[in-house]
């Protein structure tokens, strides 16, 4: 039966499934004596393997080739090419390189198993055969074979997965940018374009260190393949060089590590997640009807996007959110332009905190005059019930608003900004929002003493 098989090897092959199809591991066995032939194909085939055979290098070469096996048992002493010569080509070939390669050979000289090993076998087997320690070696050999492809492929989905996220991640800024294009003719789009280079800075921090962290992760999975690799190739006596490789690599650092490295980019993703959601919460188009919303959201949104405008800068600390928020029911409203009002008190409380502030030294996280007078700015965010109407409070500490001024402030186009700096639309437009769209208040109070408070009320039932 074997002489047969022996004489049809190509036909055999060529009606081999393919690997993705294969039910059964296959096992190539080449040897130049037809006695260990038998004895290995029948031993095997009972088994279940899947068992080709030839028996000499150059038509074994040929084979692999033709039709990978899972494993390979490969005698050293054959004709025209021996066993050594073998496994040198099929290591240097980038398709065969990863089968294992179990050397069978009646050689007791340690210089000969280890020239094998050297050549790139995972193990050897002496004769005569002993059937269960055969067993046992293909078993190990085939076992992390397959490990060893489940870390390819997983680090090939990583790698996948963190170009995904990447494109997911310029599409989100594209259309960020496309969203700005369309509301160019707006107030809510002027200040967004005024906001674009800080949220880009928000993002780009946690973008940058889940770059960096990603290169890190990949040098660690780089270094456990290699580690699982050298261990396959040490098997069954491990010896120095896995201990070595281990404290190398330094394999209890990774182990507390990698966990930090991805904990650590998942918070940098969801910083970017709420961003993105801001900002659209923020430019959304809102319908012909109201909606019921929780309030507080939208005050939140519009910080979340001002929070680079919040933060320390070089020429004064950072400005503190003093919030009080009152238990309040959900309220019908056009949520978009809400947001829109916001946006323009908060970032008018901050210019006028950034207007109190001019000529003033930084020093350690507050602000100084010249005098050592020190100045902490603040802006304060309370709501509240009040009868039918749900009240909301924007209060900073900055440079009032002068009372020959106060009355003018929610005209069209006035403005006591600086050329360039503001259209004199914002606080029209937000008045325009809170009186016309929803029925409600907006009154102004301020001293040079005190600072700006803006009193938002909005009726809590539409009438």
């Amino acid at each position: 039966m074997l002489e047969k098989h022996l004489n049809s090897t190509t036909e055999i092959t060529e009606s081999v499934p393919t690997e993705s199809f294969r039910l059964f591991d296959t096992i190539l066995v080449i040897d130049d004596s037809l006695t260990n032939l038998e004895v290995l194909y029948a031993t095997l085939s009972n088994l279940g393997y899947e068992v080709l055979v030839e028996m000499d290098g150059l038509s074994a070469i040929e084979q692999v080739k033709n039709n990978p096996p899972d494993l390979i048992l490969l005698d050293i002493m054959m004709p025209k090419i021996d066993g050594f010569e073998t496994c040198r080509r099929l290591q240097a070939d980038p398709e065969t390189k990863d089968i294992p390669i179990i050397f069978m050979t009646a050689l007791t000289d340690s210089v000969e198993k280890v020239k094998g090993l050297k050549l790139g076998a995972v193990d050897y087997i002496t004769k005569p055969f002993q059937q269960e320690e055969v067993l046992a070696r293909i078993q190990v050999h085939i076992k992390l074979r397959r490990l060893n492809q489940e870390l390819d492929e997983q680090k090939q989905q990583l790698e996948e997965r963190v170009q995904a996220r990447t494109a997911e991640l310029s599409q989100t800024l594209e259309e960020l940018k496309r969203t700005q294009l369309q509301l160019v003719h707006t107030e809510k789009i002027s200040s967004l374009g005024q906001l674009v280079a800080g949220v880009a800075h928000e993002v780009n921090n946690p973008i940058g260190f889940i770059s960096t962290n990603l290169y890190h992760a990949n040098q660690y999975a780089n270094d456990l393949i290699n580690l699982v690799k050298l261990y396959q190739e040490k098997f069954p006596t491990p010896g120095n060089e896995i201990e070595e490789a281990i404290e190398t690599i330094d394999l209890g650092h990774i182990s507390e590590d990698l966990p930090r490295l991805i904990s650590s980019m998942k918070l940098g993703s969801d910083r970017i997640r709420g961003i993105m959601q801001s900002l659209r919460n923020y430019s959304r188009t809102d319908g012909v009807e109201k909606k019921a919303i929780d309030i507080h959201e939208g005050i939140e949104t519009t910080l979340m996007i001002l929070q680079h405008r919040l933060n320390a800068q070089t020429y004064r600390s950072g400005i503190q959110i003093m919030k009080s928020y009152g238990n309040l029911p959900m309220i019908e409203c056009y949520p978009g332009q809400l947001n829109q009002v916001f946006m323009n008190l908060l970032a008018n409380a901050i210019d006028a905190i950034e207007e109190q502030m001019e000529g003033k030294e930084y020093d350690k996280g507050k602000s100084r005059s010249s005098d050592g007078e020190e100045f902490t700015p603040i802006i304060y965010i309370s709501t509240s019930l009040d009868r039918e109407y749900v009240s909301i409070q924007i209060k900073d500490n900055g440079q009032g608003i002068p009372e020959s001024t106060r009355e003018k402030i929610f005209q069209p186009f006035f403005t006591t900004k600086p050329e360039g700096k503001g259209t004199g639309l914002g606080l029209s437009i937000c008045y325009q929002i809170v009186t016309e769209k929803h029925g409600g208040i907006l009154d102004c109070n301020s001293s040079a003493e005190t600072g700006t408070e803006f009193i938002i009320k909005i009726p809590l039932y539409h009438h």
